[in-house]
């Protein structure tokens, strides 16, 4: 996850950004409303039931890449479609083996309500969706940002139906300030949230890993505290102090 969120920051070329203000395109809304209607996700649990023919009637998951495969149906997209849009799907597709091809489609059990939080967070990891969750949501879950956090410019990544990384980037320090709460957008199943490091924090970091570590260690000498006139040698410092 954490090599997705770097090739993603670093090859912006092969990955759509869009803005939190602009609308994305169809299936991929940057703001999941909270009474929205739900789309079916890989994982979920079907069932799918014929009021004439109880025969057919199946109990089955959505596989990894989004389908289903049914008795008289094979290789049915059901990611991404809502219940009511599957079941006319099915409607259609039987209407030439049956008489009467009623059929409902119930969303039995969630298996892919969840987001993934990384980066500079107290917890990352896995988040459960138990209703409908903002980024900065998502990130108290996760311990919420650390000192070392950029909350300016926080990447959203969702993959469209089609499979394409979509990436957002989000100022969440203008949402906690409340000027623009837009940018805290909610969250939809298998989304992944970036908190990458702050200018400071980079700059902090490549001294510690440059300088501090790579640069040999200078020894110098200085008064030692324990009585007047004693001096000692440090060779833990890499900068030169000046005797006493």
């Amino acid at each position: 996850m954490l090599s997705l969120c770097l090739m993603v920051a670093a090859c912006g070329s092969t990955v759509k950004n869009i803005p939190p203000s602009n609308p994305a395109p169809h299936g991929v809304s940057s703001a999941a409303l909270p009474g929205e209607e739900y789309r079916i996700q890989p994982g979920d649990l079907l069932d799918i039931k014929f009021f004439y023919s109880p025969e057919l009637n199946e109990q089955i998951p959505v596989r990894p890449d989004g389908r289903i495969s049914l008795q008289l149906a094979q290789e049915v997209r059901a990611e991404g479609r809502t219940p009511a849009e599957l079941t006319a799907i099915l409607k259609e597709t039987y209407s030439s083996e049956l008489k009467k091809p009623d059929v409902t489609v119930i969303v039995r059990s969630f298996g892919n309500q969840r987001v993934y939080v990384d980066g500079e967070v107290g917890k990352p990891g896995l988040i459960p969706l138990t209703g409908p969750t903002t980024v900065l949501q998502a990130i108290a879950q996760s311990g919420g940002f650390v000192y070392t956090g950029n909350t300016t410019d926080v990447l959203v990544i969702r993959r469209s139906p089609e499979g394409q990384p979509l990436a957002m980037m989000v100022n969440l320090k203008k949402a906690r300030d409340g000027s623009d709460l837009s940018q805290d957008i909610y969250l939809r199943p298998s989304d992944i949230v970036y908190v990458p490091r702050s200018a400071i924090a980079n700059a902090n970091l490549w001294i510690e890993q440059y300088l501090n570590r790579m640069i040999p260690r200078i020894g110098f000498i200085y008064s030692h505290p324990a009585g007047s006139g004693t001096i000692g040698i440090d060779t833990t410092s890499t900068f030169v102090t000046p005797i006493r």
